[in-house]
């Protein structure tokens, strides 16, 4: 492999960026950060403190006073720790993915969040997914990677992953989330979801995540994809 780099994987809901980048982590021998759960964490924190989700005073405060920790357990998967308490399962829940491009959008939050993450990609041999990594968090990465999907696809995955994980939802129900928060991202005043302008765009439609992964891990060996 040679010299370590980092890697920024940027898409919108439902393109596979976790599983994708956890993936490509682990066949790299990299570090996965993802960056979703941790504004996750802060909805979920807002939504138990009961707070408006337009209240950007309140959710400021929250996203600075809240103690995050993203640790890996013994089989490698991230695990979310919140004020000490691991809330990896919570933070999947749909009314959580209702809210967090709500919450995500706030400039405090944006700031805060922003400035944890930079501190996790001050090192090399960083593989970081998100919405603005490539943007805005690690604008200096070597490396990056945008992928996006059909609507109807990102829908049908992130419909069996919540009926997989024991959620009662429709897919309907799922394609209106998600084309309401491709909205959200993509009009955003802060750090919209865009592609980097030196990134590579993969339309992950029809491929598996095994096929992607490749993809990602041969072009960061110095391959052609």
């Amino acid at each position: 492999m040679g010299r370590l780099v980092n890697i920024a994987i940027d898409g919108p809901a439902g393109a596979g960026k976790s599983t994708v980048a956890k993936l490509a982590a682990e066949k790299l021998g990299y570090v996965y950060i993802d960056t979703g759960a941790m504004y996750r964490a802060v909805t979920l924190q807002a939504l138990m403190d009961k707070i408006d989700m337009s209240d950007e005073t309140n959710l400021t405060r929250i996203a600075e006073s809240v103690d995050l920790a993203l640790r890996a357990d013994e089989s490698g998967n991230t695990r979310v720790f919140l004020n000490g308490v691991d809330v990896s399962r919570q933070i999947r829940t749909p009314e959580v993915s209702r809210n967090v491009s709500l919450v995500s959008q706030v400039p405090g939050v944006r700031r805060r969040m922003m400035q944890l993450q930079k501190e996790m990609g001050a090192r090399s041999g960083v593989v970081m997914e998100g919405r603005d990594i490539g943007t805005q968090v690690l604008p200096d990465a070597e490396m990056k990677f945008f992928l996006t999907a059909s609507v109807e696809e990102r829908a049908r995955r992130r419909y069996a992953e919540l009926i997989h994980r024991g959620f009662t939802v429709t897919y309907d129900e799922v394609y209106k989330d998600i084309a309401q928060r491709d909205n959200i991202d993509s009009h955003r005043a802060v750090a919209p979801l865009k592609p980097a302008r030196d990134a590579e765009i993969i339309d992950c439609t029809g491929m598996t995540v095994e096929q992607v992964v490749d993809a990602i891990a041969a072009r960061v060996s110095g391959r052609s994809l």
